[in-house]
């Protein structure tokens, strides 16, 4: 199995655009459906005190998973060279495509162990009037119930601009840390810079990740998801401003890592306040809702060409807003509101 590269630029551009295409609805998917399944598998089991521990649970077997696969795509770029398939052939194999064919692989793996062993699970949908029913049958009609539905919240409407903040940054952050530590690694090596492993690299991150879901297993039994989640983007505030501050590889890639920290907690303590906060029949349709902001923040990042520390600097002002929305929320949830 190879993975095809084309030499005509219009066919590349194709090529990537399909690819990102099907990427952003894997996407989508992958945070708002799946999501949405395991919260309502348990509130219909009756099991919604246990929801934390679930995205927790979560959270450090996918940092594992994602360890194991830096390792395997650091071998796989490594193994065969980069090249064409055939003398004067369009076809490429081999170099940074290696880790691609393996993903194809876990892809497939991935779609028939879930056809074979999840059950569908459609929520429970409150008693509506006709109109409503014939609204919900819709995607358009879905759409907009749940638009009035999270600005007539102040709480959902909070969740979604705090997850569109971080998530943006934690994009951004995908994207830029690998020049940057590069910029950095070249600037104090100079000619003894022979290129950095980048595969070793993201399975550290992932470690940090595992730690941070590891941290909200037990600061969980004591804190609400609501004041936790303050900590967690105070301190990844802190954490890119160290990264904009350091001229130092070594202290920056110490202040991502402390970044990755705050990931491995966002995704179990976001997961358990969007699960006690959003409506069960509206789930999915706020959670792709979520996104579009999301999709604008990533997009800008993209299309601007900001240098990395003007993205990092982004980054850390998107965590202050987070933070100070974060404490509105945490207030009206605990402190004496709604």
């Amino acid at each position: 199995m190879t993975t095809c590269f084309f030499r005509v630029d219009f066919k590349s551009f194709s090529i990537l655009m399909v690819g990102r295409l099907l990427g952003g609805v894997a996407t989508s998917l992958l945070f708002s459906v799946f999501e949405a399944w395991l919260i309502g598998a348990h509130a219909s089991a009756g099991l919604m005190s246990h929801l934390g521990k679930a995205f927790s649970t979560a959270q450090y077997g996918n940092s594992i998973i994602a360890i194991i696969a830096g390792q395997i795509a650091n071998k796989a770029a490594n193994h065969a060279e980069f090249k064409p398939s055939a003398e004067g052939s369009g076809f490429y194999t081999g170099g940074y495509l290696g880790p691609f064919d393996v993903s194809l692989v876990a892809l497939i793996v991935c779609g028939l162990l879930a056809s074979a062993l999840w059950e569908e699970n459609y929520g429970e949908s409150p008693a509506e009037n006709d109109d409503d029913e014939k609204a919900k049958s819709s995607a358009s009609g879905a759409l907009k119930k749940a638009y009035y539905t999270t600005i007539s919240n102040p709480d959902i409407l909070s969740c979604g601009i705090i997850s569109s903040l971080f998530e943006g940054s934690m994009y951004i952050f995908v994207f830029m840390w690998t020049p940057a530590l590069t910029t950095l690694s070249k600037e104090e090596l100079g000619d003894e810079f022979e290129g950095l492993p980048f595969g070793v690299i993201f399975s550290t991150f992932m470690v940090c990740c595992m730690a941070g879901s590891s941290i909200f297993s037990i600061a969980m039994e004591k804190l609400k998801p609501e004041q936790l989640a303050v900590t967690v983007f105070g301190v990844a505030a802190f954490a890119f401003a160290m990264i904009v501050l350091s001229a130092s590889a070594t202290s920056t890639f110490l202040a991502m890592n402390l970044f990755e920290m705050c990931v491995g907690m966002y995704f179990p303590s976001m997961g358990t306040m969007k699960g006690m906060i959003v409506p069960e029949d509206k789930r999915a349709a706020i959670y792709n809702l979520f996104r579009i902001p999301l999709n604008f923040i990533v997009l800008f990042s993209l299309l601007t060409d900001l240098t990395p520390c003007v993205s990092f600097i982004l980054c850390g002002t998107m965590m202050v807003v987070a933070t100070l929305l974060q404490i509105r929320l945490r207030t009206r949830r605990i402190g004496g509101g709604n």
